[in-house]
């Protein structure tokens, strides 16, 4: 078995962490050297979300949501465990736990590198990320991890609903401005290109072609033709997205360190909380290592959309938010290594306890 593992894993998988350092690096230097590039993309751009980014999105997402039915769906809602402690970590821990470590280090641990009022930008930022759980990115680490999609998919919907009412509320009571103002165009045009439309797709592709050829065919021939999309299109984000924040990133290098401190603590301490009580409330990996993933990882169209309306566009704010994007790909992808190595942490013995029909094939 560890041999088939070992020969299945292709050079994109085996050096992934090489391929987003490379993208990375590449997409700030064509924005520093190349800005025609993201000048002419930034211009394909809906209620500031941009449809280049969306598109390569649906690239990452649309294997997975190939792998879910809508009966695994309703299985998976059925099971609340995954859901509590996804909501519990988000709402309830994460958004003040952010508040907590950005505040101490910007107003006390680098009291004397930031000025006071940049400083409290960078906690606004800070808080915005913190309050936005991932829509998007999670169905990547679900993926990587070996998570349940359809778990992962309600998750996020939950997750969706739940920014709608409690947001706003939350960064108005943790900043103390009274007049904030969420993008809810952003929001639901967000939520309709990285969910909806990517499950319509998948759901409508899934059934056409076990009506045509099987269910058999669909799961050993026809999913193996998409083993490699997701990664390209991570990779491919990737370019788009630092492209688009080069300048920013190279002319702020000592505050793109200090931080990316606090932002990256909150994101191994969220992770942690959820991994562990999933752990503690024997619940398989397969749904553990979501519920760790959604909540360590951010919602950043949001987080800069918002940053951008509320502080504006040169803002500390929205560069605590970008650098949050920053942070966010290499630290999951390390949580991603922890997770699929201590994944015998979890008692085999809980996987039957899960519904056979959201189980799906790697």
């Amino acid at each position: 078995m560890e041999q088939e593992k070992a020969k299945g894993l292709g050079i994109f998988e085996k050096y992934l962490t090489v391929w987003v350092a490379l993208c990375m690096i590449v997409g700030v230097m064509i924005g520093k050297y190349i800005p025609v590039i993201p000048t002419t993309l930034g211009k394909f751009e809906y209620y500031q979300v941009s449809v280049p980014t969306a598109i390569l999105i649906w690239l990452m997402i649309y294997p997975m949501m190939l792998k879910i039915d809508f009966t695994s769906i309703v299985s998976a809602a059925k099971k609340p465990k995954g859901l509590i402690i996804t909501c519990t970590v988000n709402w309830l821990i994460k958004p003040f736990t952010m508040y907590a470590i950005s505040a101490f280090f910007f107003f006390v641990v680098f009291k004397g590198l930031i000025a006071p009022d940049l400083a409290q930008e960078y906690v606004a930022g800070a808080v915005l990320l913190g309050a936005a759980p991932c829509t998007a990115m999670v169905f990547v680490w679900s993926y990587l991890t070996k998570g349940d999609p359809a778990y992962t998919l309600v998750q996020v919907a939950v997750n969706d609903l739940i920014i709608l009412a409690l947001y706003a509320p939350i960064v108005a009571v943790l900043l103390g401005v009274g007049n904030v103002v969420v993008p809810m165009n952003t929001l639901i045009l967000s939520t309709v290109l990285f969910v909806v439309i990517p499950l319509l797709l998948g759901v409508i592709t899934r059934m056409f072609v076990v009506k045509q050829k099987g269910i058999a065919y669909f799961e050993t021939v026809f999913l193996k033709k998409f083993d490699k999309v997701t990664i390209i299109g991570l990779l491919l984000t990737l370019l788009i997205i630092f492209s688009f924040q080069g300048g920013r990133i190279l002319s702020n290098p000592l505050h793109i360190v200090l931080i990316a401190i606090p932002l990256t603590l909150q994101t191994f301490f969220i992770f942690a909380i959820a991994y562990v009580w999933a752990r503690f409330w024997k619940l398989p990996h397969a749904i553990a290592a979501p519920a760790g993933m959604i909540g360590a990882s951010n919602f950043f169209e949001l987080s800069v959309a918002v940053a951008i309306s509320l502080f504006g566009l040169q803002s500390g704010a929205t560069l605590a938010t970008v650098v949050g994007v920053l942070v966010e790909v290499p630290v999951m992808l390390l949580l991603v290594k922890i997770a699929n190595q201590t994944a015998g942490w979890f008692d085999q013995a809980t996987v039957s306890t899960v519904d056979k029909s959201v189980t799906f094939k790697k």
